[in-house]
């Protein structure tokens, strides 16, 4: 048996008509859902509770200013008063001069005993007319060097630079370490040094004292 297809027929028929329908009924229902007053439901407990409320100042931060020390009140003038009165004394003057009257002289000081009452401060030449002459020369000077222990076995070599006065005699004084090398060295040259003799230098002919320097030659036999 074949069905009939009148409903689904009318129903492309009237599509249109109930979509149009269906749309304007929904606008309506829309319009008085805005419409209509929508009541809150009074509630005997306020659910807002009065919280507390915590006033928080601003703080006003303040500078410390250093004030400047004040000045000191300047001094007021006093009068002086000036009617005080000098005395006047009486001053001696005896202006009488004895012509006979021998005058006390402070005695000479003692000279005993000094350098140049001994005669041993004199001038000390540093250049003179004849210079000094070493008796021997400086090679036998040289060979009465006995080469300190501790030195030879350090490798010790150098020059010890001496200073010191050829007296008027030719000796040797004050000999000095101007510059050594250690190890022995300076106490041996200082001691060779003073078994030197010299020729005293001369100035216009007549001996003087004169200021000498000389070198000490320290060196190792490599040989042995």
């Amino acid at each position: 048996m074949r069905r009939s297809k009148l409903p689904e027929d009318k129903l492309k028929k009237y599509y249109s008509l109930l979509l149009e329908i269906g749309l304007i009924v929904s606008l309506v229902l829309a319009i008085v859902a805005f419409k209509v007053r929508l009541q809150p439901q009074n509630t005997d407990k306020d659910l807002t509770e009065e919280q507390e409320t915590v006033n928080i100042e601003d703080v006003v931060r303040t500078k410390h200013q250093k004030e400047p020390p004040t000045p000191p009140r300047p001094q007021v003038p006093q009068e002086v008063p000036n009617d005080e009165v000098v005395e006047e004394g009486n001053i001696n003057i005896n202006a009488e001069l004895n012509m006979d009257q021998k005058l006390d002289i402070p005695a000479p000081p003692d000279n005993k005993g000094s350098d140049t009452a001994n005669g041993n401060e004199e001038q000390v030449f540093v250049i003179v007319e004849q210079p000094p002459e070493l008796i021997g020369g400086l090679q036998d000077l040289q060979q009465k060097i006995e080469y300190p222990e501790m030195a030879r076995k350090a490798g010790i070599e150098g020059r010890v630079h001496l200073q010191f006065i050829i007296n008027k005699n030719g000796e040797v004084e004050n000999p000095t370490v101007v510059r050594g090398i250690g190890g022995g060295c300076d106490k041996e040259a200082l001691r060779v040094i003073k078994q030197a003799e010299f020729k005293p230098g001369r100035q216009r002919g007549r001996p003087v004292r004169v200021r000498y320097s000389m070198p000490i030659v320290f060196k190792l036999d490599k040989s042995n």
